[in-house]
């Protein structure tokens, strides 16, 4: 039991809430940090490899071309190393794309990979430029005034079953009870109906989903995103072979220089104007 209490407070201040504004991305370079560019006279040609089915990071816009935000990303990391003529994206399906880099069909992916221990023994992955948080929403009528987790104590939060989500959500808010859908068109479905008054999920998704058409304005996003490498992994990386460190380094440099520009949140905005944060 103490061993339990333990694990749940030290949880509780894991998924502290990033202070942010509610558009801005996350700053997770210092800006005092120095990373050099290593030379890449001798790079005949940069590949990025992603995917078309995870909108909006990589999809086929209305005119057929390949978009997204990886896509803009890449585009802009090629600017900055000046390597702009020898940069590629080609676009593979998602079981394709680790055969393709081990192959040599690609120097890179771009795609949102989870980063893991075994992976990490086989490739390279650049910083994390991204995390995608999880968040709470509330239906407006049904939820009353909802203003932090704390307010929620005596009410239900939906989860989806079996998810990272309700796994951290039970972690990290012990005190408050879950009400486990199977799904999570069924968990939003009660959520819009007022049958549960709030739920805690992916915060991209409930982003998107809160000011759409199908939650017909019943719901908002409770300030506060929620962060935890155990549950949510490490973030967004650019993975390549391992046995091409200067690649890192050179994807690492780039990633810094437009972190601290200002273009990394540019192009977050241009994909997530109603952010996610």
């Amino acid at each position: 039991m103490r061993f339990l209490s333990l694990f749940a407070l030290c949880a509780s201040l894991i998924a502290t809430p990033l202070a942010a504004q509610p558009k801005d991305l996350p700053i997770l370079f210092d800006a005092r940090e120095r990373i050099a560019k290593p030379d890449l006279t001798g790079l005949a040609r940069l590949r990025f490899l992603t995917t078309v089915d995870f909108p909006p990071f990589n999809f086929i816009d209305q005119s057929g071309k390949l978009s997204g935000f990886h896509v803009d990303l890449v585009r802009e990391i090629c600017r900055e190393l000046d390597i702009e003529a020898k940069c590629q994206i080609q676009a593979v399906t998602y079981a394709e794309l680790l055969p393709a880099l081990e192959e040599g069909q690609g120097e890179a992916v771009a795609a949102g990979i989870a980063v893991g221990p075994e992976l990490r023994q086989r490739f390279g992955f650049s910083r994390a430029f991204m995390r995608l948080p999880a968040r709470f929403a509330v239906n407006s009528k049904a939820a009353g005034a909802v203003a932090r987790p704390q307010d929620l104590r005596k009410k239900s939060v939906g989860v989806v079953a079996g998810t990272t989500h309700e796994a951290m959500f039970k972690a990290f808010f012990p005190r408050i009870e879950a009400k486990v859908f199977p799904d999570r068109d069924a968990m939003l479905a009660a959520l819009q109906k007022g049958e549960v008054p709030a739920v805690f999920s992916d915060g991209l998704q409930l982003s998107f989903w809160v000011p759409g058409t199908t939650a017909g304005g019943c719901c908002a996003l409770v300030d506060g995103a929620y962060f935890s490498q155990r549950f949510l992994g490490e973030g967004l990386t650019i993975m390549n072979r391992k046995s091409e460190p200067a690649l890192t380094q050179a994807i690492d440099h780039a990633l810094l220089a437009l972190s601290r520009s200002g273009r990394l949140e540019e192009i977050y905005l241009r994909y997530f104007p109603n952010g996610i944060y």
